[in-house]
């Protein structure tokens, strides 16, 4: 009797076992075919992208409901001490459940997405992957200048979301405003030192300028923020050592340094070539004299 019920509880075992095993492959075939048929019909790369993400979490949760199912008649033991570890396990995980927050919080909120240019965590770079617990930064700056990638991957938390501020370069508003500064020697042209840098700024930063206003402009019908010129300005000042004329302008956040480099470039050739009595200044420095120190030898 004990070896047919044995043989009875083994079968049914072993059935569970195949029919979970059968079950889980038809899941992931299905869930796969929709992923690829995705492209067919979101045409959007972003929209695709978390399109995707979605069905293979559907797919996960589907699993485990059908596992659920499959197993149902044995779970009711072990009710009572999943309800006991539940507490234990939230304050190990915690962490694990505030990255899942926070990728729900990035995906709802429109926190970012991929492609952005972010600083999250300390860490500054555009995102190339939005996963459940970590997102996946390409890293710029550090050793290399200019807002430039230096090779590195990096995986942040999403729990950083709730933790410090998250930095975007990109989102709404894609460009940034840089100046640079350029020392003219007392003494030269004031007015048309300016007019040259002037002219130079408008021409180089003129369609950026152009470009930042309309989607300034939706900036103000989207948030309370104060309106603000997207067109270059010149303005002076007077140190010790030089007049310095600073230059504001508008860039798109990845042309920053190139835009900065053609200004400089053109500025130069410009002031070089003309013919007014314009000059560059430098730091200079006032050698003292020593005192006359009398030395009598016997």
């Amino acid at each position: 009797m004990e070896e047919s019920i044995k043989s009875l509880l083994s079968n049914m075992l072993l059935t569970k076992i195949a029919i979970v095993i059968i079950g889980i492959t038809i899941i992931v075939v299905i869930f796969r075919l929709l992923q690829k048929s995705v492209s067919k019909y979101v045409k959007d790369y972003d929209n695709r992208y978390k399109t995707r993400k979605l069905i293979n979490i559907i797919g996960y949760v589907v699993a485990l409901i059908f596992i659920a199912i499959v197993y149902s008649d044995q779970l009711g033991g072990i009710t009572v001490v999943l309800g006991v570890a539940s507490a234990g396990i939230a304050f190990a995980l915690q962490e694990v459940i505030i990255s899942i927050a926070g990728w729900i919080s990035i995906l709802v909120g429109n926190i970012f997405k991929t492609g952005d240019r972010v600083k999250m965590g300390g860490i500054k770079g555009d995102v190339i992957d939005l996963g459940v617990l970590r997102t996946t930064i390409m890293e710029v700056n550090e050793w290399v200048d200019g807002d430039l990638y230096n090779g590195r991957i990096v995986r942040v938390a999403n729990s950083f979301v709730f933790k410090e501020p998250v930095y975007n370069y990109s989102n709404d508003f894609p460009f940034l405003w840089d100046e640079i500064k350029i020392p003219i020697k007392y003494g030269s042209d004031y007015q048309q030192a300016k007019k040259i840098i002037s002219t130079i700024g408008q021409e180089v930063t003129g369609d950026y300028a152009n470009k930042a206003r309309q989607d300034w402009e939706e900036m103000l019908k989207k948030f309370l923020i104060e309106d603000a010129s997207t067109q270059s300005m010149v303005t002076i000042a007077a140190n010790d050592n030089w007049v310095e004329y600073t230059l504001r302008y508008v860039s798109e956040y990845r042309s920053r340094r190139t835009t900065k480099d053609l200004l400089y470039t053109r500025i130069l050739e410009e002031i070089d070539n003309s013919p007014n009595n314009i000059e560059f200044a430098s730091a200079t420095f006032d050698l003292v004299g020593a005192p006359t120190v009398d030395v009598n030898l016997k």
